[in-house]
C-alpha cells in the first residue's frame, strides 16, 4: 500500500511551508513517528514524523516551497524492512572503490610535478623579490618583470606600487545561499515595523548594585532550593515590566486600524536566540509569576528555542517584548518594536562607570536601557514614565518588587 503524506498545519494563519531539510534520502526505509524532515514556516522550524514505515519516496527538493496539504513523500508500507547487517557488509567494499582513484591520483601527482622547474614563467619573482612583494602586500601578477623571461627581480619587487582598488590575492569568493522562511518573515515584520509604525526610542540607565547585592546574598540558595534553577537579571526585569504596565497601561495595547486594543494582563515575550535565529516565546500573564515562576518558564521556553522544539503556540500573543543584547556585549541599541505590540525594552550590557551619588563620585555597575514604543498610541508622558518606572523598581528591588521581603519573594 502506497501511503500519501500531506504537510500538516502548523496553525491557523499558516498556509504554507518550506522543506528545510531532508533528514532521510530517496529510497530509505522509514520507521513510523521516525523524524524524516524540518519544515519552516513563517513562524517556526517544525520536525515532520513518518505516518507509517516503509519505504520512502520525496516528492519535493529542500527549499521548495509546499502548500498546507500538499503531498511531499510517499511510503510503501508493503516494503520489507532490509536486513540490518547488509548494509554493515557491504560498507567496507565501497570504501576501496572510493579510495583507488585517490591513490592513482597520487601516484600520478609526482609526475607532473618537475615539468615547470626548467624554466622561469613570466611573472615568476625571484626569492629576493617574493620577499618584499609579500611585505607590501603586492600580488605578482600584478607587476611586469624585467628579468630573464620575464621573471621579477628585486629592483622590479622594490619599485612596484601598488595598485588603488586592486586586488592583492586575498580571498574574494561570495556565496548566495536562499534565506529560510522564518528568517524572511522576521524580515518582512522588521520592515514593516519601521515603515508602517510612528516608532520612538526613549533611554535611561539603571544603577544595578541593588540587584547584585541581592543575586549574591541568596541566589546560592535560590539554587539549592529550586532545583538548580539560576537567579538571573531577566525575572527582575520582568517583574519590574509587569509593575510598569500597570502604571501605564497605553505601553500594554495595540493598534487595531482605528481602534486601541487594551489588556489587563501582561504576556511578555522574551527574545531568544536559536539555531535557526532569533525566537521570540511568551511568559504568559506574567504578573502573577513569582521569581522562581519565570525563571523557570524562560529556562523551558529557552531550552525548547535552542533543541528546536518551540512551537507557533509558544510564540503566539505577547503584549511587550524584552529583549537582551547585553548577552552578546551591546552597549547601547534601538530595539525595534514586535507588531503589533506597541513597546520593546532593551536591556544591554553592564558596565562599571563613575556615577555622583549624594555629591560624591562612585563606581557602580551601570546598564543603559532602551524603551521603543509606537508614538502613535503611546505619548511622551507614558513613553519616559513607564521607563523610569522601571529604573526605580529594579534600583530599589527589596521595596518595590519584593514587598520588603527578599526570602519571602523568593521562596526560600
Amino acid at each position: 500500500m502506497i501511503l500519501e503524506m500531506k504537510v500538516p498545519s502548523p496553525g491557523e494563519s499558516i498556509k504554507e511551508v518550506e522543506i528545510a531539510t531532508w533528514l532521510v534520502k530517496d529510497g530509505d526505509y522509514v520507521e513510523k513517528d521516525q523524524a524524516i524532515a524540518e519544515v519552516d514556516s513563517d513562524k517556526a522550524t517544525l520536525e515532520l514524523p513518518a505516518e507509517a514505515s516503509g519505504i520512502i519516496t520525496l516528492k519535493a527538493e529542500e527549499g521548495d516551497a509546499v502548500a498546507v496539504g500538499a503531498v511531499v513523500c510517499l511510503i510503501d508500507t508493503g516494503a520489507a524492512k532490509p536486513a540490518g547487517d547488509a548494509p554493515a557488509a557491504e560498507a567496507p567494499k565501497a570504501e576501496v572503490k572510493a579510495e583507488a582513484p585517490k591513490a592513482e591520483a597520487k601516484a600520478e601527482a609526482p609526475k607532473a610535478a618537475p615539468a615547470p622547474a626548467a624554466t622561469y614563467a613570466t611573472g615568476t619573482p625571484s626569492p629576493a623579490a617574493r620577499k618584499i612583494l609579500d611585505e607590501k602586500n603586492i600580488a605578482p601578477a600584478t607587476v611586469s618583470g624585467t628579468g630573464k623571461g620575464g621573471r621579477i627581480t628585486k629592483d622590479d619587487a622594490v619599485n612596484a606600487v601598488p595598485s588603488m582598488g586592486t586586488p592583492t590575492g586575498g580571498n574574494r569568493g561570495s556565496e548566495r545561499t536562499k534565506l529560510s522562511m522564518l528568517r524572511r518573515k522576521v524580515a518582512e515584520r522588521l520592515v514593516a515595523a519601521k515603515n508602517e509604525t510612528a516608532m520612538l526610542t526613549t533611554f535611561n540607565e539603571v544603577n544595578m548594585t541593588p540587584i547584585n547585592l541581592i543575586r549574591n546574598e541568596y541566589k546560592d540558595a535560590f539554587k539549592a532550593k529550586h532545583g538548580g534553577l539560576g537567579l538571573g537579571y531577566m525575572s527582575f526585569f520582568t517583574k519590574a515590566v509587569t509593575r510598569a504596565l500597570e502604571l501605564y497601561p497605553d505601553v500594554n495595547s495595540m493598534m487595531d486600524g482605528d481602534y486601541k486594543v487594551a489588556y489587563d494582563f501582561a504576556d511578555i515575550s522574551i527574545a531568544v536566540s536559536g539555531p535557526k535565529g532569533l525566537m521570540v516565546p511568551v511568559v504568559r500573564n506574567a504578573e502573577n509569576l513569582s521569581f522562581r515562576g519565570i525563571e523557570a518558564e524562560i529556562k523551558r521556553l529557552a531550552l525548547r528555542a535552542r533543541d528546536g522544539q518551540i512551537t507557533v503556540d509558544d510564540m503566539t500573543g505577547g503584549t511587550f517584548t524584552i529583549t537582551n543584547g547585553g548577552v552578546f556585549g551591546s552597549m547601547l541599541s534601538t530595539p525595534i518594536i514586535n507588531p503589533p505590540q506597541s513597546g520593546i525594552l532593551g536591556m544591554h550590557n553592564i558596565i562599571e562607570r563613575p556615577i555622583a551619588v549624594n555629591g560624591k563620585v562612585e563606581i557602580h555597575p551601570m546598564m543603559y536601557v532602551a524603551l521603543s514604543y509606537d508614538h502613535r498610541i503611546i505619548d511622551g508622558r507614558e513613553s519616559v514614565g513607564f521607563l523610569v518606572a522601571v529604573k526605580e523598581a529594579l534600583e530599589n528591588p527589596l521595596e518595590l518588587l519584593m514587598n520588603g521581603d527578599a526570602k519571602r519573594a523568593l521562596e526560600l
